[in-house]
Parts: structure tokens; C-alpha cells; sequence
């Protein structure tokens, strides 16, 4: 098989020619072993591949995916006996000692972790630009940030180096990277995906994770696989009716749709997006929709601060409880600075401040609530602006917590608040600016209803089709 050929299948048809003998697991992991050494020195998003990539292959589980190659985030997602980064230099040479649930049900599935992708130090920046590893571009621009904190995972997708790597989504870890290089990204409902056995909900409940895809229906075959509590686990979302992947033959009917353009934070819109954003409603109208422009109405400033609370002490105690860990001192020598000044504060919050911070969040997360008993879904642009270049945001620069959030507010302002709410949302490649870069579009859900947000994001995959695009840094491109 081609490199071509290979990146023109998704997961699911992978695994269907892996199970016709069509090819074997171990030339799909060689296949990966060559478009890294073909992309990958553009890209930047690939940390490392283990070096016993072969033997992983022979060793695959017989499961729906079997032989499926897959690449992980470097961050949570550690796989025992591995080397684990976290985006930063306070974790060089750490090797993982936590097993993960998540790691463990792609496993069982058949799929084959290869290796890491790069990732945000700690989760932190929107962008995957670190002193640690370096700038992780966009497959549509060398220029441009792939996204983060999972900017690996989007690029190493989009790019056609594997079919499906893992994210996670704590304020639009996930949704950023899916819009800023072209793929599918889902966040899904709290408690749909265990964290456990060791991890607890980090972000206090705001983060969760899953992947990101190429296609509405890997997407909801990995929610299938990959969803369902770890014993012990503190919020268990709703068990679905049926699979989510037979979602996708149904029809949606017909859903009263929201949509609106105008970042929430109040920066100025941008025209490129709000027309797109416009050019979907107008899509899911001729789709037989009731389309309202409408939004819902919340403190944009009371969140973030809620927000800059809860990232500051979460992340503090994730980055002093990881320097334990390693026998180093978080400092400027270890950490970039945004994240350190962020650790500070994190320390000198009190726990009355804390729990202030989630009393403010609760009350937004109830004012969004109550916006979906009038409407299925939302739809907004994924993010508020295209995707910045490299460099706009430095590892180094001299952030309090809230300036950092305040500089991501124009990008950002239609994610975060759906991490405090806990609803399912997802990103998709509808459209493309002017200058190429992709425009995701996000559809938000109901707490617990992927099913609606699944069978509607596969009638636009239909109705706007992305999967013959492919962009400049591509395995199939040269």
C-alpha cells in the first residue's frame, strides 16, 4: 500500500482491510514510520515513535480496530513503561508510571499506540508552541498554529499520518486543534469518557478527553468503544439508547437550531467567520431545520474569572504534584512563564476563593442550561477568529492568568463555558477562508444527547463533504 492510498481511509476503513487480509498491522505501522519521516520535519507534531513499533503491531488486539495505528497526547494519556512530557522541560526523561483507562479501551480495541504527539505545557496555551519541543503548524499552513493544547493530535490527523490520535478538552482543547487543521473533534458530555483508574476529573471536572478524527463516523465508533465508567467515578453521563455509531443511519429530524457569531467576550467579529457561521444556518435550514439566530446571555467577565480560578489552582496542583513526581523545582528554568505565573496564583488562592469561583461557574453553567430548553443546538464558529500565526502567542511572555485568558478571548469565547456546563460539543470542517485555512463550526448539544449533535454532524458531512480536501503538508501532497 501507498502512503496515498493509506491516508485516503479512516479508521473504520482501515480496520475493514486489515480484516480482509488486504494488509497486515505491521505494514500499516511502517506506513506511519514513513509519513512521519515525510511530514514530520514540517509539521513538528510528532514528540517521538516508540521504538518498537513493529513488535506493537504483532502484538494488536483483535478487536473491531485491529491494527489500527494511533498516536497518543503526550499529556495524561501516559502509557506505562513510556516516556511521558507534558509539553514541558520540568518532565524531561520521566517515564510513565499511571495506566489509563482510555489508553487501555484503544488498546482492546485493536488499536496500535505508535507514539506521542506534541501538546501544550500542561494543557495551558490554546497553541502547541513550547520551549519544550518547539511550534507544531497546521497542515494547511507552515506558518500558522496547528492549535492546542492537542495541536499534535489535529496536525498528526489532518496531515494523514494516522486516522485518530488522542485529545483532551478542558476550555477547547480539542475543538481548537479540529478547526485549526481541518478534522473532526469532539468533546464529549462529562463522564462519558473515564479518566480512571488514578487521574481524577482534572480541571475539577472541566477536562475530559477522547480523539480527534477525519470522519463523523470514527468519531462516534470511538465514543462506542472508548465511553463508559471506570468503578469509583464520580459523574456518569446518561447511557445512549443504542450505539452511537448506528446514530448515523437516522435521520435527525427535524431540530430547532440556535446560531450566533458574535464572540461572547465582546471582541470584534470577524467577517470571514460570521459569513460562514451564516452559510451553515442558511445549510441547515435547506436541511428541512428550524434556524434561529439567537445566543445565550451570560457574564462573559464573571466566567472568566471563574475560569482563570479554576485553571490556576487545578494546574498548580498538576504541576507541584508532577515536580514531586520527577524531583524537580518548578521555576523559570523549568517552566514557561505563563504557566508558572499561572501556578503562582493557584497557590495563593484560598479555598473560599475556589469555591466562590465554582459557585460563579454553576450559575453560568445553569443561564446555558436553560438557553437548551428552547433550543436541540447551538451552532457557532469554532473559533472566533483564523487560526493565528506562529509566534503570536509566546511561551515566554510575561502573562498574569487573566491577561493570558483575556488574549485568548476573541479565538476562544464560543469553548470554554461548555467545559463548565459539562455539554457535548463538536467541531466540524465545514468551510475554508479565503487564505485556505480551514473554518471549523461548532454544534453544541444537550448534557448527554452526542446522539442528536452525531446524527446531524453526519448529515452535513454528507451535505458539505470534507474528506477530498487535502492540505499542502499531506502524506499524499508530495
Amino acid at each position: 500500500m501507498r502512503l496515498d492510498e493509506y491516508a485516503g481511509y479512516d479508521a473504520i476503513g482501515l480496520a475493514a482491510l486489515v480484516h480482509d487480509g488486504e494488509v497486515t498491522p505491521v505494514e500499516l505501522a511502517d506506513l506511519v514510520v514513513q509519513a512521519v519521516a515525510k511530514v514530520d520535519g514540517d509539521l513538528n507534531a510528532v514528540v517521538g515513535l516508540y521504538p518498537d513499533v513493529v513488535e506493537c503491531a504483532e502484538t494488536a488486539h483483535p478487536g473491531p480496530f485491529h491494527g489500527v495505528p494511533t498516536l497518543l497526547k503526550d499529556l495524561f494519556h501516559g502509557d506505562p513503561g513510556r516516556p511521558t512530557g507534558a509539553g514541558s522541560r520540568l518532565a524531561e526523561g520521566w517515564v510513565s508510571q499511571t495506566p489509563s483507562e482510555l489508553v487501555r479501551r484503544l488498546k482492546q480495541s485493536g488499536f496500535v499506540p505508535l507514539g506521542r504527539t506534541t501538546t501544550s505545557e500542561f494543557g495551558v496555551m490554546g497553541t502547541t508552541e513550547t520551549l519544550a519541543e518547539g511550534r507544531t503548524c497546521s497542515p494547511w499552513s507552515s506558518g500558522h498554529m496547528a492549535g492546542g493544547s492537542s495541536g499534535g493530535a489535529g496536525a498528526v490527523v489532518g496531515a494523514g499520518i494516522v486516522p485518530v490520535a488522542t485529545g483532551s478538552d478542558g476550555g477547547g482543547s480539542i475543538r481548537i486543534p479540529a478547526a485549526a487543521c481541518g478534522v473532526v473533534g469532539l468533546k464529549p458530555t462529562r463522564g462519558r469518557v473515564s479518566w480512571g483508574p488514578l487521574a481524577h476529573e482534572p480541571l475539577l471536572g472541566w477536562g475530559v478527553h477522547f480523539v480527534l478524527s477525519r470522519s463523523v463516523r470514527d468519531t462516534a465508533a470511538c465514543l462506542d468503544l472508548l465511553s463508559g465508567p471506570y468503578p469509583g467515578d464520580p459523574w456518569i453521563a446518561p447511557e445512549p439508547p443504542r450505539p452511537f455509531l448506528d446514530e448515523l443511519g437516522g435521520s435527525p429530524g427535524r431540530l430547532r437550531v440556535a446560531y450566533c457569531w458574535e464572540p461572547w467576550s465582546g471582541r470584534a467579529a470577524i467577517d470571514e467567520m460570521r459569513l460562514a457561521c451564516e452559510a451553515t444556518a442558511q445549510l441547515l435550514e435547506e436541511l428541512g431545520h428550524e434556524v434561529d439566530e439567537a445566543r445565550p446571555v451570560f457574564s462573559w467577565e464573571a466566567f472568566r474569572d471563574a475560569m482563570t480560578t479554576v485553571w490556576s489552582t487545578t494546574t498548580a496542583h498538576d504541576v507541584d504534584g508532577f515536580a514531586r513526581a520527577v524531583g524537580r523545582v518548578p521555576g523559570p528554568d523549568t517552566l514557561e512563564l505563563p504557566t508558572l505565573r499561572m501556578v503562582e496564583l493557584g497557590r495563593s488562592t484560598s479555598a473560599e476563593q475556589l469555591l466562590a469561583a465554582l459557585d460563579a461557574a454553576g450559575y453560568v453553567a445553569r443561564q446555558l442550561g436553560s438557553f437548551f430548553e428552547d433550543y436541540d443546538v447551538l451552532l457557532t464558529p469554532t473559533l472566533g477568529a483564523p487560526p493565528a500565526r506562529l509566534g503570536t502567542y509566546e511561551p515566554e511572555a510575561e502573562l498574569e492568568p487573566r491577561e493570558l485568558f483575556d488574549s485568548w478571548s476573541q479565538l476562544e469565547s464560543f469553548l470554554p463555558a461548555f467545559n463548565a456546563t459539562g455539554q457535548p460539543a463538536i467541531s466540524l470542517p465545514l468551510h475554508q477562508g479565503g487564505t485556505g485555512l480551514p473554518i471549523g463550526m461548532q454544534l453544541v448539544g444537550r448534557f448527554g444527547d452526542e446522539a442528536t449533535l452525531l446524527r446531524l454532524s453526519a448529515q452535513l458531512e454528507q451535505a458539505l463533504p470534507w474528506a477530498g480536501r487535502v492540505p499542502p503538508l499531506h502524506v499524499a501532497s508530495r
